[in-house]
């Protein structure tokens, strides 16, 4: 490629992103600011039904990961350090009642580490922003109850737009043995910030919210076996929907955030606990 074809593919990304995030605006100031009652009901069935499937296989000693996941060919590759990061698909992931329901799951290998090892790596919330930088600015714990505690995190996404969010999580762990062990971490509460690092910083109100992030719920489950620790984590979140002119140009932008925000965070935890 040459420079000319350089700086016309460079002037055509500039412009598709500057297209991509003025839609994503408009798109949000004609969306619902809250998701509708219908949508926060139907994320918390689905939700329940999620963390039912993941109580029977923590109480199973032959499938206490996703077991289509760790097939034989699979599990090569994720020993090979190859992670694997695909989306859940379920008839719950098209857009209802003005929302979009995202669910993924990512699993890695990670040699010589134990359930010990990650489940202090997960309980440091005060070394988060070290070993999630640059996604995460600030975390630390609220409150703290044997296994059960509320943490507040400031995380930063940039895709096109840079987004800034104040999120409280409850966070609860458990663990089968020695050997193994699983959370679940539910959001409570989640605010977009304007202007965030500076003087005129601000969470904005319920009418000024974009929607980027309505709820997030994380759950990872974690087991030792060949010589190390398979992680695995799976997200289940809900954004505001994308009006139908806009789809063409915006829903692969969104679809992509809530993918790329996993993978980051699943060999962010990998590198922190093989180290």
């Amino acid at each position: 490629m040459n420079d000319r074809q350089t700086f016309d593919s460079r002037k055509l990304s500039v412009f598709c992103g500057l297209l991509i995030s003025a839609i994503l605006l408009f798109a949000a100031r004609r969306s619902f600011a809250e998701p509708t009652s219908q949508a926060v009901s139907a994320y918390n069935s689905y939700v329940t039904a999620v963390e039912s499937r993941l109580f029977a296989q923590h109480q199973s000693h032959d499938a206490f990961l996703a077991g289509e996941v760790l097939s034989p060919q699979k599990a090569i590759r994720l020993r090979s350090g190859e992670p694997s990061i695909e989306r859940v698909e379920t008839s719950a992931s098209a857009e209802f009642s003005g929302a979009l329901l995202h669910h993924w799951r990512g699993t890695a290998f990670a040699p010589g580490a134990t359930a010990a090892d990650f489940e202090r790596l997960l309980r440091d919330f005060n070394a988060y922003p070290q070993r999630f930088s640059p996604q995460i600015l600030q975390a630390r714990v609220l409150s703290q109850h044997g296994d059960h505690l509320l943490a507040s995190m400031r995380v930063r996404q940039r895709h096109v737009l840079t987004v800034v969010l104040d999120t409280t999580y409850d966070v609860t762990f458990g663990r089968r043995d020695a050997h193994d062990g699983y959370s679940t971490s539910r959001s409570v509460a989640i605010y977009e910030i304007d202007s965030a690092g500076t003087i005129n910083e601000r969470a904005l109100n319920s009418t000024e919210e974009h929607g980027f992030l309505w709820r997030l719920n994380t759950y990872w489950t974690y087991e030792e076996r060949d010589g190390g620790l398979y992680i695995q984590v799976e997200s289940v979140s809900l954004s505001r929907s994308i009006p139908s002119a806009f789809n063409w140009a915006v829903r692969p932008f969104v679809s992509s955030v809530p993918r790329e925000s996993l993978e980051f965070t699943l060999r962010s935890a990998c590198e922190a606990v093989r180290k």
